[in-house]
């Protein structure tokens, strides 16, 4: 209970749940390395709302399908903020392309984005908190595909559950050295990757949903730090779903389904 974050880096954070995580990080008292890939305005958006909760922000451009760089990058940001004790991988893609259209470069940028990259920078990160000595945090923002597929979605379902796993791996081996490793798994949010950026989410109804809506940006933040917190400290190597009910209701959506609309992406 005596780790105390006083640095964090949130790939992914110009808008959606990134943004809201930097944000979240930095009213808890963090100094954030925030990453974009193409959208360096909304980067900076994010960086003065940071600033403006009285912490430190720097930025920097990342891209997790150039694997022999995005590694550079977490240790620039890092050096930055002189030292790391949070990553929250969070930067992601997906695409909706049927199984038997899917094209192997779809697949091969999905797959790199989301996983290849993933373990790059996690990697980095961890290497910089077992130098540090302080123990630290690594958080990966997976998906509630991570648990159950989606058709259309094969690719991006392959590797998240890829994701799950390297946490799982990756805590077996880091928690000897203070570190703790674990995913948040959201369900629908409402955000850009979503085509719902700058919506409330409570004026979204959803039947199959328990709770009747998308969830927030807010919301995933709000578990994010609290893994990334003292108080998290014997919590290591799990999946926080984080959907509104959403995985509970396979069997009920698979009964009360009456068209064959799901079969389509």
């Amino acid at each position: 209970m005596d780790f105390s974050p006083r640095t964090a880096i949130v790939t992914g954070s110009d808008s959606g749940i990134g943004r809201a995580t930097a944000v979240a990080l930095a009213q808890a008292g963090m100094d954030v390395g925030i990453t974009w890939l193409d959208d360096e305005d909304g980067a900076e958006a994010t960086a003065e709302e940071v600033r403006a909760a009285g912490r430190v922000a720097h930025t920097g451009q990342l891209d997790t399908t150039r694997l022999d760089e995005c590694g550079d990058a977490v240790d620039r940001l890092a050096d930055a903020l002189g030292g790391l004790d949070v990553f929250v991988n969070n930067a992601g893609t997906g695409n909706t392309a049927p199984l038997l259209e899917l094209t192997l470069e779809q697949w091969r940028h999905t797959v790199a984005t989301d996983l290849d990259g993933a373990f790059v920078c996690m990697q980095r990160a961890a290497r910089r908190m077992v130098a540090g000595g302080r123990g630290g945090r690594v958080i990966a923002v997976t998906s509630v595909h991570e648990h159950q597929p989606r058709v259309g979605m094969a690719a991006y379902t392959s590797a998240k559950h890829g994701l799950g796993g390297l946490v799982k791996s990756m805590a077996l081996e880091l928690g000897q050295h203070g570190i703790t490793v674990n995913a948040v798994a959201p369900g629908e949010i409402s955000t850009p990757m979503n085509d719902q950026t700058d919506v409330d989410p409570r004026t979204i109804e959803r039947p199959g949903i328990p709770v009747r809506r998308p969830g927030d940006a807010w919301e995933m933040a709000a578990v994010i730090t609290f893994l990334a917190s003292s108080a998290s400290s014997y919590v290591t190597g799990a999946s926080w779903v984080a959907d509104g009910g959403m995985l509970l209701m396979g069997p009920h959506g698979g009964s009360h389904l009456v068209s064959d609309d799901w079969r389509e992406a």
